[in-house]
């Protein structure tokens, strides 16, 4: 299916924006005001040839919001990203944000700059994306995928969880087989799993992280893999066995989510429990948690929206601000971002490499003291461009199938944003 084929809706046409506003009223206005934002900042995060994006835009100095944010660094992987979640938007709108690009030809850029590309990850990115919008030579860049990806090798887990996406979306378009490369990828993520945990650990296999953080994962080390588990399910004829993995890790996930609606940032892969909750990042409660959640729901695994819609309230509450007495919106719309996160400020992230170390030797170890030291009262304001392509991706996109074959016949697909 070609870019030029693919669903394009109007914001308000989303199906899962539509249950939102069916459970959630003001929700659904927020997250229209969430995807108002993401389409204004991205142009300002795309570099001046209009080939890629820039790897953040964040304040001159710690605690200044209200300057001109400087433009630092360039990101293939963000790119990929961005390409993945604009192709969702109206035709006009898609070229509005990728320099007057498609996302098909924006996508073929970065398929150019394949043979260069040295990470897995960023790799696997880009043929994902290649996968989605179309592109004529998805084939070469599964091929720079396989090239990078070595048998027997570990990996990390966010990039093993990216290849079996990319897989999965290539299953889709029936133009190249990846069968055998598609069993393995997924094989090796159930494998990654400490035990009988449900929860995935920092890498799939040993050597890539220090023996003392080698039980622990992060929120993405959980939402890549069960999302790219439930895509691997719904790309074929079904796969029970990747399908209930991916279930068991959502609900576990969902258990442990924070009372203001808080995604935690690190886990004990082998108990199932928090190590150390923050930072809170506005990626994993805006774009990250709905889309693999809302994927999963799609694929026939679990109903855990009301999880999702906690975690998207954070974004406008912010308990933790709230409580350190210092109120500050996480969106800002005239700058056109979403601050980064909320953290404890704590030297050389300590409160981390203690819980860490501690839950190495003793789990469940929460060195509780910590918490009243170190409170999370401080944003870190900057905005990746990422953030707003899995924002774009988790609440206008869908499974293939959930969406409509014929975007031209749609309201509101020739311009303008619906409210």
């Amino acid at each position: 299916m070609s870019d030029r084929d693919v669903n394009t809706p109007g914001i308000s046409d989303s199906s899962r924006l539509a249950t939102l506003a069916g459970a959630d009223r003001p929700l659904h206005a927020l997250a229209h005001r969430l995807l108002d934002v993401a389409e204004r900042g991205l142009p300002l995060m795309l570099l001046p040839e209009g080939d890629g994006f820039v790897f953040t835009r964040a304040a001159r100095r710690p605690g200044d919001g209200t300057r001109t944010l400087e433009r630092r660094g360039i990101s293939l992987r963000y790119a990929a990203i961005t390409a993945l979640g604009v192709r969702f938007l109206p035709a006009d709108r898609r070229r509005a944000v990728l320099g007057g690009r498609t996302a098909e030809e924006f996508t073929g850029l970065l398929v150019e700059r394949l043979s260069g590309v040295r990470n897995l990850g960023d790799a696997a990115l880009v043929a994902w994306a290649a996968a989605e919008t179309g592109h004529p030579k998805l084939s070469d860049a599964l091929d720079r995928v396989a090239a990078l990806d070595r048998p027997g090798t570990p990996q990390y887990t966010v990039e093993a969880a990216w290849v079996l996406s990319a897989l999965a979306a290539a299953r889709v378009t029936r133009a190249v087989d990846v069968e055998d490369r598609l069993t393995a990828a997924r094989d090796r993520l159930l494998r990654a799993r400490i035990g009988r945990g449900p929860l995935f650990p920092h890498a799939t296999g040993p050597g890539l992280t220090p023996w003392y953080r080698a039980h622990i994962g992060c929120f993405a080390d959980q939402t890549y893999p069960l999302q790219a588990l439930a895509r691997a399910h719904a790309s074929g004829d079904g796969d029970s066995e990747a399908l209930a993995a991916a279930d068991a890790c959502a609900a576990r996930i969902c258990a442990l989510q924070g009372e203001g609606g808080q995604w935690w940032w690190h886990y004990d892969a082998r108990r199932g429990t928090v190590v150390e909750g923050y930072p809170v990042y506005s990626v994993h409660q805006h774009a990250m948690a709905p889309t693999a959640l809302l994927d999963l729901a799609e694929a026939g695994g679990g109903d855990f929206g009301e999880a999702v819609r906690r975690g998207l309230r954070w974004m406008a509450e912010v308990p933790e601000l709230a409580a350190a007495g210092r109120p500050e919106p996480m969106i800002r719309d005239e700058l056109g971002v979403t601050w980064r996160k909320v953290y404890r400020g704590d030297p050389k992230k300590a409160v981390r490499a203690a819980r860490g170390l501690g839950t190495r030797v003793l789990p469940g170890l929460r060195l509780g003291p910590l918490d009243r030291v170190f409170r999370p009262a401080a944003v870190d304001r900057e905005c990746r461009p990422y953030e707003f392509g899995w924002m774009l991706y988790a609440w206008l996109g869908g499974l293939p199938g959930q969406r409509p074959a014929h975007p031209d016949a749609l309201p509101n697909s020739t311009g303008g944003k619906p409210r």
